[in-house]
């Protein structure tokens, strides 16, 4: 992971944190059985990813040119065992 750059945005950042406060507040209030506080712990992990979302559409994200190509899988020996036997 280190060497892919993935996530090191200010908008990553800033909705993951978010994010991870309303999971302690609906885990908080669930502990004390309180529905409502629950509920309003859910409300702020959604506003996580909305305000995550918010920010990389003004540019603090990463910019879709800037993702890495993909590898390509690698045939395995039976695929290729497979396909030999095939021919």
């Amino acid at each position: 992971m280190a060497g892919h750059d993935h996530g090191h945005t200010p908008a990553a950042w800033t909705g993951v944190t978010i994010a991870f406060i309303g999971f302690c507040v609906a885990g908080a209030f669930t502990v004390a059985a309180n529905p409502l506080g629950f509920w309003a712990g859910v409300v702020i992990i959604a506003l996580g990813g909305v305000v995550g979302a918010a920010m990389r559409a003004a540019g603090l994200g990463m910019p879709k040119t800037q993702h890495p190509p993909q590898p390509k899988p690698q045939p395995t020996a039976q695929s290729q065992a497979q396909a030999q036997t095939q021919q």
